[in-house]
């Protein structure tokens, strides 16, 4: 059953088309890879999705309901959540702290509870805190939340960065370049932490230039070039198509796909 589903969706910057009748679905417990060069558009795409920019034409549709168009606040509400290649942590907070705010799309009680500490706020705010305490275990960050973020390693602001998203509470994560910055061990690590994030229930959708990781923990691989979807299909053959061997060979498309 398909969880997202985006139908001939189209984006320009003036005179540049960064999408082009783009169209794809992601099914309910999948791994959706997104894979292209660099100006291909998954950004771009990633932004549209998440209420960031709007399409100029296509649709969108979230558990089936329509979503362009809609504030990235509305979509969190729904369910969609994501990370962005560049860290957007606060640094004058702890770990803990930081996962939290994620939380915050999720509470009930406004700023005049908050203001005047009433029981409710201080009850929901201990909840938080809870919540945010099982999200830093589920990416192996419990010792630290209460470090500050500028003691962490870059891959551990990774991973509190990931627990922020899961605070959510998301259907879907969608983790832009989420192996950006990191070695080979942690990026082993991840691979295996979305693996246990997929087996928790949380569809992913995926966008890496680390093909070694995105060949092997995806189930489904959508190819971007120019903005445009040229292949989609589990990684084997996506791997083995001419169109993709030529892009990331340097050859030309048109001629491996005749």
């Amino acid at each position: 059953m398909a969880l997202l589903e985006v139908n001939n969706v189209n984006r320009s910057f003036g005179g540049l088309q960064a999408l082009k009748e783009v169209t794809f679905c992601v099914n309910q417990g999948q791994i959706k890879g997104v894979i292209g060069p660099n100006g291909a558009g998954k950004t771009t795409l990633f932004n549209i999705i998440s209420g960031m920019l709007k399409a100029d034409s296509g649709t969108v549709f979230f558990s089936g309901t329509a979503i362009a168009g809609r504030s990235p606040c509305q979509i969190g509400r729904l369910g969609i959540s994501r990370t962005f290649q560049n860290l957007s942590l606060f640094n004058g907070m702890t770990v803990l702290e930081n996962v939290m705010v994620g939380r915050h799309c999720r509470t009930h009680r406004g700023i005049v509870a908050a203001a005047l500490r009433t029981p409710g706020q201080r009850a929901e705010e201990q909840r938080i805190r809870q919540d945010a305490q099982r999200c830093l275990e589920v990416v192996g960050m419990t010792g630290k939340a209460e470090m500050p973020i500028a003691a962490l390693s870059f891959g551990q602001r990774r991973a509190v960065e990931l627990a922020r998203a899961l605070a959510t509470d998301p259907r879907l994560l969608m983790l832009d370049e989420p192996a950006s910055g990191l070695n080979t061990k942690e990026t082993q690590d991840l691979g295996a932490l979305i693996g246990r994030i997929r087996d928790r229930g949380v569809t992913i959708l995926l966008v890496e230039h680390d093909m070694s990781l995105i060949m092997e923990i995806s189930d489904d691989l959508l190819v971007l070039y120019h903005g445009q979807p040229i292949a989609e299909g589990p990684p084997a053959a996506v791997r083995a198509n001419p169109e993709v061997i030529a892009i990331y060979l340097g050859g030309e498309v048109q001629r491996a796909a005749g």
